[in-house]
């Protein structure tokens, strides 16, 4: 009977390869199989970050995972799932790249609900780009007994405001067409000079600015 293999949910941090961690590289580099999550647009940037250390004899599986669903409830995850399993049922090890952190927001979270409970499975780590933020920006998220919430912009604005209203810190994320509306619950509850913008942490664009100078930004990436 052949043994299964193990798939690692491997986070590979916000976009700079030097902040890999060491057993992320380790086991990116050993894997026979390696998949990660493209976008509509065609755009594969967990692979861009560590395409330097892919090795030309290694198994690539592309994931078609679309953001502009509710993707935790459609087939895509599914799919991708199915296809791991082959490879994992055939006694190969499969590494999953997730940016940032893959148990934060992470894609590979569905995959996990879908695998974990018929393969050896293992979540390895990164940095976050909430984390790698804070310290682009040169500001501490909390101090103290801060409570820091990490807000989806994607609640509706009645949601969003509420979760604002009163936080001692916040990070608000998946900013992308929300922005007019995130701007606008910002500057209703006196906090949007108080409020750093930045995109694509630790990435060579990354952009950062104040949040009400960002105004022309049309489609920001974050928070």
């Amino acid at each position: 009977m052949t043994e299964l293999g193990r798939l690692y949910g491997l986070g590979i941090g916000p976009g700079d390869p030097e902040l890999l961690t060491l057993k992320a590289h380790r086991i990116l580099t050993s894997v026979p199989v390696i998949a990660y999550p493209t976008l509509e647009n065609g755009k594969v940037l967990a692979r861009a970050i560590v395409a330097d250390f892919i090795r030309p004899d290694q198994i690539e599986i592309p994931m078609p995972l679309p953001f502009s669903v509710e993707r935790s409830s459609q087939p895509y995850y599914d799919i991708a799932a199915e296809n791991l399993a082959k490879h994992l049922s055939a006694g190969q090890d499969v590494a999953v790249l997730c940016e940032g952190e893959p148990m934060l927001y992470g894609s590979f979270m569905y995959l996990f609900q879908r695998l974990a409970g018929r393969f050896p499975t293992e979540v390895v780590p990164g940095i976050s780009s909430t984390m790698a933020s804070a310290a682009m920006l040169g500001v501490p998220i909390t101090f103290h007994d801060d409570v820091l919430s990490i807000v989806p912009a994607t609640l509706d604005a009645v949601t969003l405001r509420d979760r604002l209203a009163g936080v001692d810190a916040a990070v608000i994320i998946k900013l992308g067409r929300h922005f007019a509306k995130v701007r606008t619950i910002l500057d209703e509850l006196g906090l949007l000079d108080r409020a750093l913008y930045i995109e694509r942490a630790t990435q060579p664009n990354h952009g950062l600015l104040p949040l009400p100078k960002s105004i022309q930004q049309t489609f920001p990436t974050g928070l």
